[in-house]
């Protein structure tokens, strides 16, 4: 078989990804897929999983879930959504892929339905910062331009949740956006809170690893590529980046383009630069 050029093989991969997209709810086995790409079934999981990040089997699944909150948000019965998203059984969502909806798929159906999220929303240095959890941790961590903005940035990120505002008595909740910002004023460590977060398997990663990373240390999302296990999956790498919703606690900031250029951020390149700024500047 003549080896295939790297643009020639981006192409076919990309191709490869559109069919997967298009049938996911059919069984497309490994070496269909590699007779359409002209690979052998090996090669194929290879650089399929180096480009996208993903094997074959995990795109696809992550196409069945896609499919499958689209029909649970458009109020689809659990089982049919289930049936079309292409998974045949409910074992299979409430399994492995269940995870990744945060919830179970008749609560995901009404955009959260039953959560409880209480909230404060306090000015830092950095400008008016809210902060949310669950019973389980933090699951949402943004900055914006008042406390009316933010609101409605987490209600639409938990459209059907109960999201209340902190009362007086809740001290854990005060305490947590205290040390946060005690952090951004660099007058003390990052705040090691428990974490709520909802992605993708591969954004998952991403975030586990970010969370590795010490104030003052910097990477590229090159580098967060190699380090997940995904050395083609930049681009991939890059927009779990830009999905994190937990600013600072999840620090997406410390990800830089490979050229040394600041790259996007989710809350301002200005706001960036003044965090990494101030981490290098509390480390020398």
């Amino acid at each position: 078989m003549t080896k295939p050029s790297p643009s020639s093989l981006a192409t076919r991969l990309e191709a490869i990804a559109r069919h997967i997209e298009a049938h996911a709810d059919e069984a497309l086995s490994l070496e269909t897929l590699a007779a359409q790409a002209a690979l052998s079934p090996a090669h194929l999981q290879r650089r399929f999983k180096a480009h996208f990040g993903l094997s074959p089997k995990q795109y696809q699944d992550g196409c069945r879930l896609r499919r499958l909150r689209t029909g649970l948000k458009a109020g689809t019965r659990v089982t049919d959504a289930i049936d079309a998203a292409g998974f045949g059984s409910t074992s299979r969502v409430y399994g492995e892929p269940a995870r990744h909806l945060g919830m179970t798929p008749s609560r995901y159906r009404g955009g959260g339905r039953g959560e409880r999220i209480r909230y404060v929303c306090a000015t830092t240095v950095e400008g008016p910062l809210m902060l949310a959890a669950t019973d389980t941790g933090v699951c949402f961590a943004e900055f914006g331009p008042d406390e009316a903005h933010l609101r409605q940035c987490l209600q639409r990120e938990f459209p059907a949740a109960v999201c209340e505002a902190a009362h007086a008595d809740a001290v854990q909740l005060a305490a947590w956006i205290d040390a946060l910002d005690d952090y951004l004023r660099g007058n003390d460590a990052v705040p090691n809170l428990p974490l709520d977060l909802r992605g993708t398997a591969f954004q998952l990663k991403v975030w586990h690893f970010l969370r590795t990373l010490a104030p003052g240390q910097q990477v590229t999302y090159t580098e967060v590529a190699h380090a997940i296990g995904a050395p083609r999956a930049v681009r991939a790498a890059a927009s779990a980046c830009g999905a994190n919703r937990i600013a600072v606690l999840v620090p997406c900031h410390r990800v830089l383009r490979g050229d040394g250029g600041l790259g996007g951020y989710r809350w301002g390149v200005a706001r960036k630069r003044r965090l990494l700024d101030r981490e290098a500047g509390a480390t020398q």
